[in-house]
């Protein structure tokens, strides 16, 4: 990160829903920091509107928020990744996608807010709730001191840091 920010790319099967709201978490709360983006294997068409209406009532910019595929990001020339945030169901989830690379990658479990199973009530409600996890994991995970620690070290941290939300780091 010499003279810059941490990139941090999250990653889902449709990126239509948790990576979308953790990628606007860390964009307007990592001061500079970090720089993120999202991503997914199979990218819905669009973000869920549930997702845009939570953005829109937290006050992000939620004409920013759009669906992209992790091809994008595994071309030469987008910024190389720092972190690596994979937010899959594994329970629910075929296939959860993985990163190359020497990336810092972490499994964050995370129920899909909008799965079809849910009405519109409850994948509003489940949205705010991933927003709020999603935040309590990511303000511990923006206030370790990155860039003193080797690698070895922080995937130790960022373990402790999820206390009984299940982090898991690979």
């Amino acid at each position: 990160m010499p003279g810059g920010a941490y990139n941090v790319l999250f990653l889902c099967t449709k990126n239509a829903a948790r990576s979308v709201i953790a990628e606007a978490i860390v964009n307007r709360n990592g001061h500079g920091r970090f720089q993120a983006f999202s991503a997914g294997v199979a990218p819905a068409s669009q973000v869920r509107p549930e997702v845009v209406e939570l953005l829109k009532r937290m006050q992000f910019n939620a004409e920013a928020a759009y669906t992209k595929s992790l091809n994008e990001f595994a071309q030469s020339g987008p910024p190389p990744m720092d972190f690596v945030f994979t937010l899959c169901d594994e329970t629910a989830e075929r296939s959860c996608p993985v990163w190359p690379g020497q990336s810092i990658t972490a499994l964050w479990p995370i129920t899909d807010p909008c799965g079809e199973e849910k009405d519109a009530g409850e994948r509003a409600t489940a949205c705010a709730e991933t927003y709020r996890e999603l935040n309590n994991r990511l303000s511990v995970f923006m206030t370790l001191p990155v860039e003193r620690l080797d690698a070895l070290s922080l995937r130790d941290g960022l373990g402790r840091s999820g206390g009984d939300s299940g982090l898991l780091m690979h």
